[in-house]
This record gives structure tokens, sequence and C-alpha cells, in this order.
């Protein structure tokens, strides 16, 4: 799979990210200069606002290095992703955390589970948005809530062409030094230039039924946290 479109087959996404579990953190790390750790998963956490007795579904929860925050802060989380590597890493790293592999697109939970779903950086790889949408609604009880942190489209079209090519020439460069599947990085570069604007994501959010949907645009829209509400 070296080609982004928005029609992916579900085995070979989680392929390529049990392929890259081991160094993921790292080359987000460097491939975002520092700005998903230092900026956008702290804003996005103050969007989940975690709490005691919270229960919080991180969605494609990857190592679980997002999830020990939430559990930090006292809520009860519960850590899904598809690829059984990057849970495999995430449970040497934190045994602590309650880690689960399973489908977007068939949750393995009961309907009003939880009180918050989250997706971060993976809402694109999933061969059927709508379809996500709606199963992360159904196990989310009524009046709770939909935090998406995704890579978005600049709003200043300079600095969206300038983004883009770092995207398709900067980000596969640098997973070559220092990812052990670079490949991988190629391919979701190309995801990115794919994916829906906030606008179009916002209106698939809600036709999948949600409601109150809003979005706030990060680094001049490199990146767009959106969130929704359950009607009760």
């Amino acid at each position: 799979m070296t080609r982004a479109d928005l029609s992916k087959q579900p085995h070979d996404v989680a392929a390529m990210f049990d392929n890259v579990a081991e160094g993921y953190d790292r080359t987000n790390a460097v491939a975002t200069m520092g700005l998903e750790k230092l900026y956008w998963r702290p804003e996005t956490f103050k969007e989940i606002a975690p709490r005691k007795g919270l229960k919080i579904l991180d969605l494609a929860a990857g190592t679980g290095a997002s999830s020990t925050k939430l559990r930090e802060a006292g809520a009860e989380v519960v850590s899904c992703d598809f690829s059984v590597g990057m849970l495999t890493v995430g449970k040497r790293r934190h045994p602590e955390l309650d880690l689960i592999a399973g489908d977007a697109l068939r949750l393995p939970f009961a309907d009003s589970t939880f009180d918050v779903v989250t997706i971060s950086w993976a809402l694109r790889n999933v061969n059927d948005v709508p379809l996500a949408l709606t199963e992360m609604l159904r196990v989310t009880r009524p009046g709770g809530r939909l935090v998406v942190l995704e890579q978005s489209h600049p709003t200043w079209k300079p600095f969206r062409v300038v983004y883009l090519e770092y995207m398709m020439r900067a980000v596969p460069a640098v997973a070559k030094v220092v990812s052990t599947n670079p490949e991988a990085y190629e391919y979701l570069a190309e995801s990115t230039r794919a994916w829906l604007p906030q606008e179009p994501l916002a209106r698939a959010i809600e036709e999948a039924g949600w409601t109150r949907v809003q979005w706030r645009n990060l680094t001049g829209g490199l990146v767009a946290i959106h969130r929704a509400v359950k009607p009760t």
C-alpha cells in the first residue's frame, strides 16, 4: 500500500501500523517538530476535559501515550486500536492501561457505554468514515461527547501549499532516518492531502447523528479539533 485514497483496506492499515509501532511516537515527535506533544495533544486534552468518574474511549490509541494522560487525570480510560503491534508495544510501556483490540467500524462495546469518545490522527485512515462516526455515536451515552484531532487544511492558501510540500517531501525524508518503515509515512503524508477539510468533516459528523458540531483550528489549520455531542 503506497498510494493514499479514502478507500483503505483495514488489514492493510493495521499491517502498516504494526510495522511502525516501535518507533511511531518518536517519528511523530520529529516530523511534527514537537508540536504534537507540546501543543496539539494538550489542546485536545483540554477539549476532552478528563476527570474522576468520566469514562473515556481512546480510539486508535496506538501505544497508549495519550491514554496515560487521561488516566492520570482520574478518568476511566479504555484504549482501543486495531493494530495488534501498536497494542503490544503499548502494553509493554504502559502495563496499567486497559488495552483492547477493536475495529472502529465494529466497536466491541455495548451501546451508551462512554461519556467521551476521542480519536486522534486516525479517522482519515478508516475506510468508511460515516460508519465509524455512527459506531462512535452508538457507544456514547446520550449527552456524551466526541473529540476528534486530525490533520486538516491550513486556512491561508500560501501556507497550505508550503505545508503540503512539507508533508509530501520532508516527512518521508525524516521517516527514512528515524522510522523502521518509511514507506508507511509516505502513505500517511498522502492521506493528509486526500483528507476532508474542516467544514466537510463537520458535516459528516452531523450527518452521522451528532449535534452541536464545532471545530477549532490549531496552528493555522494544520490540524483541527472537531467536537460534538450525542443527542439526549
